[in-house]
């Protein structure tokens, strides 16, 4: 079976100074000593949360039409719920994780 957040973890570690660790239960991506990516399990299903700033509107609009896959938190911070059947579409994952490390910065 494949593991839908591998490619996201992958991306993560390439940026420059990363550091990886763990949080909780999740793996936690830094810069700087700032975490930009959080990755996990959570009730069976993957788990991922972004830094947003710019990319808050598309997530809030994706929140309101599907409230169980997406979360928009009362700071920077999106969650996101996804499975290996149903993957996060790579466009949007790689547009938010780059806007994600570019705020910790």
């Amino acid at each position: 079976m494949t593991d839908a957040t591998q490619p996201i973890r992958i991306r993560a570690s390439e940026y420059p100074n990363v550091d990886e660790g763990t949080a909780c239960t999740q793996s936690s991506f830094k810069t700087g000593g700032k975490a930009f990516l959080f990755i996990g399990q959570q009730g069976g299903r993957h788990k991922a949360m972004f830094k947003l700033s710019a990319s808050r509107a598309e997530a809030a609009e994706l929140a309101a039409q599907r409230p169980k896959d997406f979360q928009v938190g009362s700071g920077v911070w999106v969650t996101v719920r996804f499975s290996d059947d149903t993957p996060l579409p790579e466009a949007l994952w790689e547009k938010w994780l780059d806007e994600s490390y570019t705020l910790s910065q």
